[in-house]
């Protein structure tokens, strides 16, 4: 998950422009404007956390470094598919981006793109992706690929997201997908090894969103999206942060017995699971000293919870290069 920048309000269409690029003319966007709108759709900050879970599941698939031709495959055709389900979340989305101060910049709030160029623009990259994907991998990564989007958009999107203060439990299973595409993207079948990385990415993706939502709490109140730190206590959300922890680092744990990997993985697991959970126990020890708001620092693990995630797929891929 990316942050967005925090920013004072709207801009709408008769300043576009100006705002994207001071030197355009009034109503003239640059195509720089207009690339650089487009961009901003696709969420590329999301786009590189996908990634980091998808490369390295191809290492240890492939129990050593894969071929490089499919690995470029296998990404483009990732950040093609993941870019087509942001966008069309952006479209689906664009009247909570408007409520919201950290995400009223984006391209449709500020009136930069339009709702329809941008859901053609957004279907035009899923089907380039399912193509890409189908011929130059496998049909099975392919479909695989278009399934997550479709989870992400039908099932998160348009049902989960504004309704229940699980969404994000079971919206993050779209997360999950990455892992077996890279897995299926070498073996041309799925298996069980991945099985425990796949549960790191579903129990890990609760508390991660949780405690940027405890960032901008009144943002996601004042849009009607029932987060978990909008309808709970901070106490009860920080225990929950606790317990998610806890799975993903018992499921980073398993992948040692089911893969089987070498020594040097769950090494790392043990020690990167070590510190998230402290920075767990940490936002617990803040709420049970009555701080409250931004004095709870949520931000911190979400940071930290970033950087566990990608040096955990770090160690998965390095493992077979040092073990085997």
């Amino acid at each position: 998950m990316c942050v967005a920048a925090v920013d004072s309000g709207p801009v709408h269409s008769g300043s576009v422009e100006r705002d994207l690029h001071p030197g355009a003319p009034a109503g003239r966007p640059s195509w720089r404007d207009v690339v650089s709108a487009y961009v901003a759709l696709t969420k590329p900050r999301i786009i590189e956390l996908l990634l980091v879970t998808t490369v390295p599941v191809m290492f240890l698939a492939q129990g050593g470094v894969p071929n490089l031709g499919l690995v470029l495959a296998t990404v483009l055709g990732g950040i093609l598919a993941a870019g087509s389900a942001n966008t069309l979340n952006c479209v689906l989305d664009r009247d909570i981006d408007e409520r919201m101060r950290r995400t009223r910049r984006r391209p449709l709030p500020r009136h930069a793109v339009s709702p329809r160029n941008a859901a053609m623009f957004g279907l035009l990259l899923g089907l380039v992706a399912t193509l890409w994907l189908g011929l130059l991998v496998n049909w099975l990564s392919a479909l695989l690929a278009l399934a997550a989007n479709a989870f992400y958009i039908l099932v998160y999107t348009m049902v989960l997201k504004r309704r229940t203060a699980q969404n994000i439990v079971w919206g993050g299973i779209a997360g999950c997908f990455p892992v077996a595409i890279g897995w299926t993207a070498v073996r041309g079948s799925l298996d069980w090894a991945p099985l425990a990385l796949v549960l790191v990415v579903f129990f890990w993706t609760p508390p991660h969103t949780w405690t940027l939502a405890m960032r901008y709490r009144e943002d996601y109140a004042a849009a009607g999206v029932p987060m978990l730190p909008v309808v709970a206590t901070e106490r009860a959300v920080a225990w929950q942060v606790v317990a998610y922890s806890g799975a993903t680092v018992l499921a980073s744990l398993a992948l040692w017995p089911i893969a089987p990997t070498g020594w040097f993985y769950p090494v790392a697991a043990a020690v990167l699971g070590a510190v998230v959970m402290v920075e767990a126990f940490a936002l617990v020890r803040r709420v049970a000293r009555g701080q409250s708001g931004p004095a709870l620092r949520p931000m911190r693990f979400f940071h930290w919870s970033n950087l566990y995630l990608a040096l955990l797929f770090v160690a998965v891929a390095i493992d077979p290069l040092l073990t085997r």
